[in-house]
């Protein structure tokens, strides 16, 4: 099991928006992430500057980083691009962050 964390950033004024679409996830997508070896998958909001922190747990066997090429996904973006920041294929912009510390 890996875990991996990565920040994105959310447009100003859609806090509520962003929570009602991930409460109400397509299943399929759900499905695709599961089969894509995420077994956990968190999204933290930063209120103060709309940093959204994503942590996932990845199998040793995880196909995530095929995730992009699947039209599941790409539609997914597409949906949540009016209110996040995305580059030209409407994936959100994302930075990957470095693990400094952890405790079991």
């Amino acid at each position: 099991m890996k875990t991996v964390a990565f920040k994105m950033k959310l447009k100003p004024s859609f806090e509520a928006e962003y929570k009602k679409r991930h409460d109400k996830i397509w299943p399929e997508l759900s499905l695709l992430l599961k089969e894509a070896g995420i077994s956990e998958y968190h999204i933290f909001l930063d209120e103060e500057n709309l940093d959204l922190i994503a942590v996932q747990n990845l199998s040793e066997n995880s196909t995530e980083a095929k995730l992009p090429e699947q039209q599941i996904m790409k539609k997914w973006w597409d949906y949540m691009a009016d209110i996040m920041e995305t580059n030209p294929d409407n994936s959100p912009k994302s930075k990957m962050l470095k693990s400094v510390f952890y405790m079991k």
